[in-house]
């Protein structure tokens, strides 16, 4: 009896202490590891006073930036730590030295109450200056700190007016402190000025630029960059593909980045040994204005430029990266000092530039290589996009087959009884 009173009170303290030990320092170290690995995403709001014109669907450009901030704080992952700044929001007059210090913080960085955020918003009216370089510092700060990744996004109709600081040289500035920090900029009804200074702020830290004329477009753009925050972050390498296969680069599996020209190809070779298979995906951006219908090649070929395999897809200037893969399984050999099929990757595109646009740098591309082991069973092999789920046919097709068996001796059972009756 005082065996199992002792061995009762054991196992009891026992408990207790498991209990304790997962409510409260394991919680606490998740928390913090929660905190410090989170993506951090901050708004960055025009609010001057040409945000008051009204060419965005028959409402102004505020009211259409408040409908797009409104969704996409209701769409936010629970992952993602969001702010709010905004720029010539605050200051109504007209000295211009004042008018390039007005950049505040509406909502701080960090987890979302997504009723007090929208509350901000609703406050906000169309007032001032436009002091965008004063604002990506002031936003930089704002996402300083922890190893998740950081983005902006800054939404503009026009021009910087605060020059000589150029807001191109502050993104170059940002992106050469090497703190993985992306600028995605987009521009509301913008002209080509504006145009090129927002190209020119997202080309510097590896974002991207998206002209934006209707207020779906808006909403649908940043909640996509907002959940690209959230995404896991790899860093692809940079490399050069050529005109040519033979003087290609030999690319192992990995992530990897570049610029293609309008209307050109890229070539870039890959080792592939016997049993092996080699998947490759490829995304072309359309980080400028472009013209409508375009498409995107992606074709294995021999170095004598026979084609194995290809994918292509096509784009209709609604969306802004076009993307495409194969997939090349190498047969297995019965000699052992086989050598590789060195495979050529090709690249092609036929985007072409809307007018007065820029053809230079090209743009930009991402290519997924993976070679992995092939399948080494008949079974492995996907038939028909089946695969191993032949089984799972085959016993559908038994099953209706009895099924209908059975109803068919149902039905003459009945149709006899009822003859008989």
């Amino acid at each position: 009896m005082i065996t199992r009173q002792r061995l009762a009170a054991g196992i009891c303290a026992l408990l207790a202490t498991l209990t304790a030990g997962v409510a409260f320092p394991a919680g606490a170290v998740a928390d913090e590891t929660d905190s410090a690995a989170s993506p951090k995403v901050e708004l960055v709001l025009d609010v001057s006073g040409s945000m008051s014109a009204k060419d965005m669907d028959g409402g102004s450009r505020m009211a259409a930036a408040k409908q797009a901030f409104n969704e996409v704080l209701d769409a936010t992952p629970e992952e993602v730590q969001l702010g709010i700044r905004t720029l010539g929001a605050n200051y109504h007059g007209n000295d211009r030295k004042t008018g390039c210090k007005d950049t505040a913080q509406l909502y701080p960085v960090g987890t979302l109450n997504r009723t007090e955020a929208k509350t901000a918003v609703a406050t906000l009216q169309p007032t001032g200056w436009t002091p965008i370089g004063p604002a990506l510092l002031k936003a930089a700060d704002d996402l300083n700190g922890g190893d998740g990744s950081r983005r902006i996004v800054l939404i503009s109709d026009g021009e910087d007016t605060c020059q000589p600081l150029d807001p191109c040289e502050v993104a170059r500035e940002i992106a050469a402190k090497g703190i993985g920090l992306t600028i995605d900029t987009l521009g509301l009804v913008p002209d080509a000025k504006t145009r090129d200074q927002l190209s020119c702020i997202a080309d510097a830290t590896g974002g991207t630029y998206t002209s934006v004329q209707h207020k779906e477009e808006l909403s649908d753009r940043v909640g996509q960059l907002v959940d690209r925050a959230a995404d896991p972050v790899v860093t692809p390498v940079a490399t050069e593909g050529t005109a040519q296969c033979t003087s290609a680069p030999t690319l192992k599996s990995g992530l990897y980045t570049d610029r293609e020209e309008f209307g050109k190809q890229r070539f870039y070779r890959v080792d592939v040994n016997p049993g092996q298979e080699l998947r490759a995906s490829v995304s072309v951006g359309a980080d400028r204005e472009v013209n409508s219908d375009y498409g995107v090649l992606l074709r294995a070929v021999t170095v004598h430029g026979r084609e194995i395999v290809r994918g292509e897809g096509t784009g209709n200037g609604r969306t802004d990266v076009i993307s495409t893969g194969l997939r090349y399984p190498k047969a297995e050999s019965d000699d052992d000092n086989a050598p590789a099929e060195t495979v050529c990757l090709q690249v092609t595109n036929s985007f072409s530039a809307a007018s007065g646009v820029k053809t230079t740098p090209g743009l930009p591309l991402e290519l997924t290589v993976d070679v992995v082991d092939g399948p080494s069973k008949a079974s492995d092999v996907a038939s028909f996009g089946l695969g191993r789920g032949w089984w799972l046919l085959g016993a559908l097709v038994l099953t209706g087959f009895v099924a209908g068996l059975l109803w068919g001796w149902l039905s003459r059972w009945r149709l006899a009884v009822w003859r008989t009756n």
